[in-house]
């Protein structure tokens, strides 16, 4: 690889933008919520009349309510919202605790200081999902929603994207450094030996290639360091270098909190031809370019991934998943979705299905950056004023400048409730 083999996982860091007279709040109200959960809220004095309801992203552990991230809160309440949040009174891959416990935060707060005019649930990451999960929910109490670098596409869409990616890294990469890709009893154990192999892997241009077209089929774009400029669409080397940087936490995703909650494995390749998989990804002349400079036979790795030992998913363990962790992409209420062009954990592809697959009044927009969660408050601010001012209208206006046109890959792995699974 041109700069080395280097892979990292870029955390959320995003610039303060605060006012040089910022307005002072009622203090924190933070309180138990019936099912445990504990909330909290701030209100300004200027307050607009809308809330802002925030759902943070997974966390291991529940950890302390969040009425938004510490970088923006300070900017949304001076521009008048309220906000407000919950720790979901649970750790996790918490959805099926943190849909209720988002609810009765909203009833929690207009008890304590009066019904808003509108509520906007907003998100990040699984977050997002959770915001989604109320946008498609009747009588949720939100008017609008912002899902923002979300795992929109619902985890049994996203984990059998995943999935793939991992198939393809043991089976090409990595066949005997003991990795698991589903089944997991330590996702950080696992993701050690995945680490450890494609250290190794990276140091030689076949290991290069057989992990760039693992990534691909998981998803991944071939940007994803918010450190580093964004490759020429031709640089073929620098992108599968790109993919290698996400790769580890891109593709094996926490499964085990997962597995436990829904009783079993819920991914699942059997059926998948990866050949046709890398053709529908729009991918393969970069993945081609890669071989080539490896000395490599694509059509063969293709014929034994087809070929390998596939995995197959618990029936009553993927019906949970449906029912907690899928969304049906039918939002009740406006919907903008906001991502990165190069998020490497929750891949821009997965923003894309959700629209394709959408039947109501949804946005899609991305930014021209890289990163995963990596929004400056600029940027969530000109995302709440947009879905705001398109309540007020009914309306959607023109998008604001923070915002580029971009279709990024195809989701390969598409599922909705209520719908096929690819």
């Amino acid at each position: 690889m041109r700069r080395g083999a280097i892979w990292a996982v870029t955390a959320m860091a995003v610039a303060v933008w605060g006012c040089a007279s910022p307005v002072r709040p009622q203090p924190i109200a933070s309180d138990t919520l019936p099912g445990g959960a504990r909330w909290d809220a701030e209100v300004p004095a200027n307050w607009n009349g809308t809330l802002l309801l925030y759902s943070r992203g997974y966390s291991p552990v529940p950890g302390d309510p969040a009425a938004a991230p510490k970088p923006h809160r300070q900017a949304l309440l001076d521009a008048g919202y309220a906000i407000a949040g919950s720790n979901y009174g649970s750790g996790g891959w918490a959805l099926e605790q943190a849909v209720p416990a988002q609810r009765a935060t909203i009833a929690a707060f207009a008890a304590k200081h009066g019904k808003p005019k509108r509520v906007i649930a907003w998100g990040s990451s699984m977050g997002g999902l959770v915001s989604t999960a109320l946008a498609e929910m009747k009588g949720s109490g939100i008017d609008g929603a912002a899902p923002m670098c979300a795992s929109i596409g619902g985890s049994l869409g996203m984990m059998n994207m995943a999935l793939d990616g991992a198939y393809a890294f043991r089976t090409l990469v990595a066949p005997d450094a003991g990795v698991r890709v589903t089944r997991i009893d330590d996702d950080r154990a696992n993701g050690k030996r995945v680490g450890d192999a494609l250290a190794d892997a990276v140091k030689t241009p076949q290991g290069r290639a057989r992990v760039a077209l693992a990534g691909v089929l998981a998803g991944i774009p071939g940007w994803t360091s918010r450190d580093r400029p964004q490759p020429g669409a031709s640089d073929y080397a620098a992108q599968a270098e790109e993919i290698a940087r996400s790769f580890v936490m891109g593709v094996f995703l926490p499964r085990t909190d997962q597995e436990a909650r829904a009783g079993g494995a819920f991914s699942w390749n059997t059926g998948i031809d990866y050949r046709a998989q890398l053709d529908r990804s729009g991918r393969r002349a970069m993945v081609e370019a890669m071989y080539r400079a490896a000395g490599l036979k694509l059509e063969e790795d293709l014929a034994a991934l087809n070929a390998g030992e596939r995995i197959a998913a618990d029936p009553k363990a993927v019906a949970y998943m449906r029912a907690n962790y899928t969304p049906n992409a039918r939002p009740r209420v406006p919907l903008v979705a906001v991502q990165t062009i190069g998020d490497g954990l929750t891949a821009p592809a997965m923003q894309r299905g959700y629209v394709e697959a959408a039947r109501g009044d949804v946005k899609s927009l991305y930014v021209n950056a890289a990163g995963h969660c990596t929004f400056d408050t600029p940027t969530v601010l000109a995302t709440i004023r947009y879905l705001d001012a398109r309540l007020d209208s009914g309306k959607w206006p023109q998008a604001p400048a923070a915002f580029v046109p971009h279709q990024p890959a195809p989701m390969l792995r598409p599922c909705w409730r209520g719908g096929k699974c690819r």
